[in-house]
């Protein structure tokens, strides 16, 4: 199977593959082995009519999964049918209950949930659970090699959609530090530490925002429609996770604290 060419690490690297990701993607999604999976997915899906129907069948799970970066819970099979079975348009559905949106995401774009609409038997379907298979794949690939191109990757495509969601800017704050990969990328690029996930969750976000405004100029997700300001952070993220690797300073806890103090 075709694995992603990343020749170096921080800057370098992430320059690299943003210059040849359109002929690495093409090779990746050639791979004969990702290629079986897609065309079963495809074969198969009009026959899911139910979320037991999906997760009984570890190969249309898998792909399924992989769409929405969740390919590690391939095996929590009961767990997953309880957040496709229960929907989202209940408060207190499982999905709903997450900071990590993606679980909502992935019952909402099957729509097995009570009051909802079943998607696998539309024509589209298939295909749009393929193409975010596909891409979500190379970026786990990348990140085989270096973690920080995968939440590179997957930034660039994902923080667009939230900058120009209708939605509160406190909400979509929230979107972004319930979603791992973009909340690994918002810490490093606001050089903020992780233990800063430990405090209240409503201080986490008057931090996020404070940090923002002095990194970036504002706090407005919406900054990052523009092409532009999505590159100014990515690359900020890509720097300083190459300069953690260095080590020293002072521990993310007592960073925390003294954010929190100050």
């Amino acid at each position: 199977m075709f694995q992603p060419v990343i020749p170096a690490a921080g800057l370098a690297g992430w320059r690299f593959l943003q210059r040849t990701y359109d002929s690495q993607f093409e090779a990746f999604t050639k791979s004969t082995a990702l290629q079986r999976d897609t065309e079963y997915f495809r074969e198969k899906l009009g026959q899911v009519s139910t979320a037991d129907d999906l997760v009984s069948d570890r190969r249309l799970l898998g792909v399924a999964l992989g769409a929405f970066g969740l390919q590690d819970d391939i095996d929590n099979r009961y767990f997953i049918k309880k957040v496709l079975e229960e929907g989202t348009v209940s408060d207190d559905a499982l999905a709903n209950k997450f900071a990590d949106t993606r679980y909502k995401e992935l019952s909402e774009a099957f729509g097995f949930g009570p009051g909802e609409f079943l998607k696998t038997g539309q024509a589209s379907f298939a295909d749009a659970i393929i193409a975010r298979f596909e891409t979500g794949s190379f970026e786990v690939a990348a990140g085989a090699q270096n973690d920080a191109m995968r939440v590179a990757l997957y930034a660039q495509r994902s923080l667009e959609d939230i900058a120009g969601a209708d939605i509160s800017l406190d909400s979509k704050w929230f979107t972004v530090m319930g979603d791992p990969p973009l909340r690994e990328l918002f810490e490093k690029a606001l050089n903020l530490p992780s233990a800063i996930g430990q405090i209240d969750i409503d201080q986490q976000l008057e931090i996020f925002k404070d940090r923002a405004a002095s990194v970036f100029g504002s706090n407005d997700l919406s900054l990052f429609s523009q092409e532009d300001a999505r590159e100014d952070a990515i690359t900020k993220y890509v720097l300083r996770d190459q300069l953690s690797g260095f080590g020293g300073g002072m521990s993310g806890r007592a960073i925390a604290l003294s954010l929190l103090q100050g």
